[in-house]
């Protein structure tokens, strides 16, 4: 059994699938093709299919016009281990689209992101529960999420 992820695009999918592939390690196109027949969303080749992979996360993409817009109920979370990676990706992915507070971005298509540093998972986790509700409130203050700034919440 098989679960992938579907993202509708109502155009640019091509673009954005080689932006999304080329900025995860281990990323990669699969396929690609248009439907050649007539479907509830357009003329026969007009609807683009894909898969691809982002790190080891399979996902199919369509682009088929305009549909639900995307929204904060699905979002893409990449797990960072240094400050330059999370520095890369949210210049790159929030390039045309939209920061937001607490490491959230939706890039230029409307996808949501989460960019956060492995460190924080593990700042707040920690059983000093001191410790955790300084780090997270140092979080909630940030756009881009910020180690060293993590870190110095951490020590107080």
């Amino acid at each position: 059994m098989k679960v992938v992820q579907n993202l509708w695009f109502d155009k640019d999918m091509e673009d954005a699938i080689s932006l999304y592939t080329s900025l995860i390690p281990n990323s990669r196109r699969k396929w690609a093709s248009t439907l050649p027949a007539e479907s509830p969303s357009g003329p026969a080749e007009s609807v683009k299919i894909a898969t691809f992979t982002i790190g080891d996360q399979r996902y199919q993409a369509f682009e088929a016009g305009r549909s639900d817009t995307f929204n904060h109920t699905f979002s893409i979370v990449v797990e960072c281990e240094t400050q330059a990676e999370i520095d890369r990706l949210w210049a790159s992915l929030g390039e045309g689209g939209m920061v937001e507070q607490c490491g959230w971005l939706r890039d230029r298509w409307g996808l949501c992101w989460q960019i956060v540093p492995k460190r924080l998972g593990e700042l707040v986790r920690d059983p000093d529960r001191a410790k955790a509700r300084r780090v997270a409130e140092a979080m909630l203050k940030m756009v881009k999420l910020d180690i060293a700034g993590l870190e110095a919440a951490a020590k107080g």
